[in-house]
């Protein structure tokens, strides 16, 4: 069975019909991506973070048997769901172990590459967990939008697919989130200016 983008649609198609027998075809399809989504996840953990990625697919995978709402439309909008659902397992494991929101021997992420090379230290997962929260109440997209590129891994065209909204958009969403996110997990500006983005 090959493993093409066609197929990987097709059968989350079957399966959001109802067609309980799709899911144990997709898994084999989408598995190696899954790793990947969550070494990335894991190689942002602290060190001696006790969560290996292994045991993030396995969760991410029980909690993609119980998303039986999701209008599952392609293959980058499975991986980005995954992707949500790969962080929040963090985020409920950071949370179950009492970290503190900031400081501490909290779990770290980095929110993008870009973001390090400006000097950024890496952000806590629940601190970034909340300030996506809180974007996305009032600019979903743009919280989105971090979430596809930056825990997901799609590229712009892939985000602007899964979002139906051009490249140029995703751009611009991404750049104002993260000067937003920074503004926000500094603990810079108030909280009226950052929301004029």
């Amino acid at each position: 069975m090959s493993n093409l983008p066609g197929d990987v649609t097709g059968l989350l198609l079957e399966w959001r019909g109802g067609n309980e027998d799709a899911l144990s075809r997709l898994i084999p399809l989408v598995h190696e991506e899954l790793h990947r989504l969550a070494d990335r996840y894991i190689q942002r953990e602290r060190a001696g973070h006790t969560l290996q990625a292994t045991a993030l697919v396995n969760e991410a995978y029980l909690r993609l048997i119980d998303a039986k709402r999701v209008q599952w439309r392609d293959r980058a909008h499975f991986l980005a769901i995954s992707a949500r659902l790969m962080r929040q397992v963090l985020v409920d494991y950071a949370r179950s172990r009492g970290y503190q929101k900031r400081g501490g021997d909290a779990v770290r992420v980095t929110l993008v590459e870009e973001i390090a090379a400006v000097g950024e230290p890496g952000l806590e997962l629940v601190a970034l967990d909340d300030a996506l929260q809180a974007l996305a109440k009032f600019d979903e997209r743009k919280s989105c939008v971090v979430e596809l590129r930056s825990f997901g891994g799609l590229s712009v065209e892939e985000t602007a697919a899964v979002l139906h909204v051009s490249p140029d958009t995703v751009m611009r969403d991404w750049k104002l989130a993260k000067a937003w996110l920074l503004r926000e997990l500094g603990g810079g500006h108030g909280e009226n200016e950052g929301r004029r983005t």
